[in-house]
């Protein structure tokens, strides 16, 4: 496991400064539970954040798509990223409007991507995306034939500049406020999902897997 790195000048948060998380096991929670991360890079002087489904294997992030997907190419090239993942816990009602806050996890990594070429490696980042969206389906589904590997680009960013950010508890009123005669506290939010709906072109008998009837994103 590599050792929690000290945050950089990119890294270090500055606004609201105690809400910073620089312990690798905490960022990886909050990797493990989100589903999009949204990767930021510049073209030709025109920023681009672009949302995309991603999987974690150790120190490594993994992304993937369409071998002409222009943010691939671009990636492949080298160029600086900035990988974003967030989980929204709460709405934060204070007594003031001005206090009004959400209950968060963040996470923000900087780096560059590395293309996976090599046929092994690149077949076992697909389980991990495949995994990490939804566990047990990997092995469950008909597996990508040469001629999609072949359609398909796989990056790995490392996980090593990185720092999380979390707000989580009651609202934080001015001293003066807290007898202004209105409902104050949190509203809880987390992701729900309903019961699975059959393709209408499924084989007649075909039941749902356990892993979908019981799925969660708590890890």
């Amino acid at each position: 496991m590599p050792e929690n790195p000290m945050p950089t000048a990119r890294t270090r948060v500055v606004r609201q400064a105690d809400r910073g998380v620089y312990d690798r096991e905490a960022v990886y929670q909050i990797l493990d539970e989100g589903l999009i991360c949204h990767i930021g890079f510049v073209v030709d002087g025109q920023p681009f954040v672009i949302p995309t489904s991603y999987g974690r294997k150790g120190a490594s992030l993994y992304v993937h798509g369409s071998a002409a997907s222009r943010m691939l190419r671009r990636l492949k090239e080298g160029v600086p990223v900035c990988i974003t993942v967030t989980l929204l816990d709460g709405l934060v009602l204070a007594r003031s409007a001005f206090n009004h806050s959400m209950n968060y996890r963040s996470v923000v990594i900087l780096g560059k991507a590395i293309p996976v070429d090599d046929p092994e490696e690149k077949r076992a980042a697909m389980r991990v995306l495949a995994e990490h969206i939804l566990p047990g389906r990997w092995d469950d589904a008909r597996q990508p034939n040469e001629r999609e590997l072949k359609a398909t680009s796989v990056l790995r960013v490392p996980i090593e500049e990185f720092s999380a950010k979390v707000r989580s508890g009651p609202p934080i009123d001015d001293r003066g406020d807290y007898s202004f005669p209105t409902w104050a506290g949190v509203l809880p939010l987390e992701m729900k999902w309903g019961a699975a709906i059959d393709d209408p072109h499924l084989e007649p008998g075909t039941v749902v897997p356990r892993y979908v009837e019981n799925y969660s994103r708590k890890r």
